[in-house]
């Protein structure tokens, strides 16, 4: 049968047979909001016909600037389902970014939590094309915003008795922009049919395997890539979900695992880190957890290796992108490996994995050649298939990014003798030393297996003789001394030949993060190049 795919089944499908299972969302104060899918199924239908009503219709965009909310998963579904664009927006890029984002996008209307009204009052002179703004609460306060209302409000104009109109699948449905380490954002628009599959990627049982049966913690902010598509799974499968509310902590996220039983939780590796760090201060009940899904970048081994035999937890590691929706790869435990122990599974879980069913993957050298399956021979990695990206919105810059149908990443990776990749760099992080390359990464996660290091970033120097040297900047573990440079130097000299050895050792409190948890390289790489100026400690 010829059949329309798009997120209306998903909605449709929870709200006919898991009607009972809850959606938990913390609250600013704290406390926790509860309430059933019957409920947040029919306040979806009631928020997209006030949207109709507002005259929003297909192809309009919708932005967010929120926090992963109850209120905020209403609106994964009202937007598209309705045949609008749900625009999520990065809450923690600059000013003229997100006026740069709203005006690129031509939203035209955006609902706002609370504690981010500043940000739009500040930037509301700039917008061009945003005529509506809700704030996601009960009131909307004293927000000096054009046209504003309250949340709860606008939903009471809506009938919930609604009934979605038929879309065609290849209506765009979703939209996100790239975090502009370099030059302005980049916009990425999903569709109705590509959100689907990828939906139904996840819900593999070789991939993430969610289910009825799971409790998801989505830390990962549902600004961020559609938070790697977690809540459309948890609806496709009538998943209870927990949302970790505005700015949660470490403590936070560990005490929602505890108290809601949660089975899988997704975050970035530096909030794995924190959590990590924090269980240590205080020992929470693990036990409810059958993975924990760490990506932005490398999750390391020794990180890995902590998890497992404190609390006996698995890290799921994936690879992707915003191109990718961003879910392009998965680690995959091969049969024959199940009784080799936990070592071998760590081996694996530390690299980036296969391609997902659906995705077409391939790794090219500088000629343009697939690299040998020998785990040494480094390329860039290119990707397509039907949630991928074939081109940035309504941007000139899609030229240098998609090739003949394939999108062409920047990661750089080597291919095992199994298909699977392990990423060594990104090709702007890679540091060329005297021509010959280094990986930053292999230094970071064998930094990271150090007792006394907490989190580690390594990135180029310039240098008079060689060009670039590796430098690595060290956050000390909680209870620990600072380690030495040469005891850091030794440490890595155990692996690496010496001409890797970073040259230098900061030891700093904390790394400057980007919007979405990463390691914000750009930024260490303008501290670097202060130190080079000032010359040796």
């Amino acid at each position: 049968m010829v059949m329309q795919l798009n997120l209306r089944a998903f909605f449709e499908r929870v709200e006919a047979y898991f009607p009972e299972k809850e959606i938990v969302s913390r609250q600013a104060d704290g406390t926790l909001f509860r309430y059933r899918y019957a409920d947040y199924c029919r306040r979806v239908r009631q928020l997209a016909d006030a949207l109709r009503r507002l005259g929003i219709g297909p192809g309009d965009k919708v932005a967010t600037l929120g926090w992963n909310t109850y209120r905020h998963m209403e609106l994964y579904f009202a937007v598209p389902c309705l045949g609008a664009v749900l625009h999520t927006v990065n809450i923690r890029l600059s000013d003229d970014h997100i006026a740069y984002i709203l005006n690129h996008a031509e939203d035209v209307a955006l609902f706002v939590d609370p504690d981010l009204v500043p940000t739009l009052e500040r930037i509301a002179p700039q917008l061009r094309t945003v005529r509506h703004f809700i704030v996601l609460d009960d009131g909307a306060g004293a927000a000096a915003l054009p046209e504003v209302r309250a949340y709860e409000d606008f939903l009471a104009q809506g009938d919930a008795a609604f009934a979605y109109p038929v879309l065609d699948e290849n209506m765009p449905c979703g939209m996100c922009f790239t975090s502009a380490t370099t030059g302005d954002p980049k916009g990425v628009s999903y569709t109705q049919r590509g959100l689907y599959l990828h939906t139904l990627a996840l819900c593999m049982a070789d991939s993430l395997a969610v289910s009825e049966h799971d409790t998801l913690l989505p830390v990962v902010p549902m600004f961020h890539v559609n938070s790697w598509g977690l809540p459309y799974a948890a609806v496709a499968t009538g998943a209870k979900v927990v949302l970790p509310g505005p700015q949660p902590t470490a403590a936070d996220i560990l005490d929602l695992i505890e108290s809601e039983r949660v089975t899988f939780c997704a975050a970035a590796v530096t909030v794995g880190v924190q959590m990590y760090a924090q269980q240590r201060e205080r020992r929470r009940d693990l036990g409810s957890l059958r993975g924990l899904m760490l990506g932005g970048s490398a999750t390391p081994r020794a990180l890995m290796r902590r998890y497992l035999e404190d609390y006996g937890v698995h890290i799921y590691t994936a690879w992707g992108a915003t191109e990718a929706a961003p879910l392009a790869t998965i680690t995959h435990v091969r049969q024959a490996l199940l009784s080799a122990g936990p070592e071998a599974e760590i081996e694996v879980r530390a690299r980036q994995g296969i391609p997902l069913p659906g995705i077409e993957l391939k790794v090219l050298d500088a000629q343009g050649q697939p690299v040998p399956r020998d785990d040494e021979h480094a390329g860039e990695v290119y990707v397509r298939g039907p949630w991928v990206a074939t081109e940035y919105y309504r941007d000139a810059r899609s030229r240098d990014g998609f090739v003949d149908g394939w999108w062409k990443s920047g990661d750089i990776a080597t291919v095992g003798p199994d298909g699977s990749i392990r990423l060594v760099d990104r090709a702007k992080d890679l540091i060329k030393s005297g021509g010959e390359w280094i990986s930053s990464v292999d230094l970071e996660n064998e930094l990271m297996a150090h007792p006394a290091v907490a989190e580690a970033a390594v990135v180029a120097m310039p240098d008079a003789r060689w060009q670039e040297r590796p430098i690595a900047f060290i956050v000390t573990a909680p209870g620990a001394q600072p380690p030495s440079e040469e005891d850091l130097r030794q440490w890595l000299a155990r692996r690496f030949v010496k001409w890797w050895l970073p040259d230098r050792f900061v030891v700093t409190d904390a790394l400057p993060k980007t919007g979405v948890g990463k390691l914000d390289k750009r930024r260490l790489r303008e501290r670097a190049a202060e130190l080079a100026v000032a010359g040796p400690a």
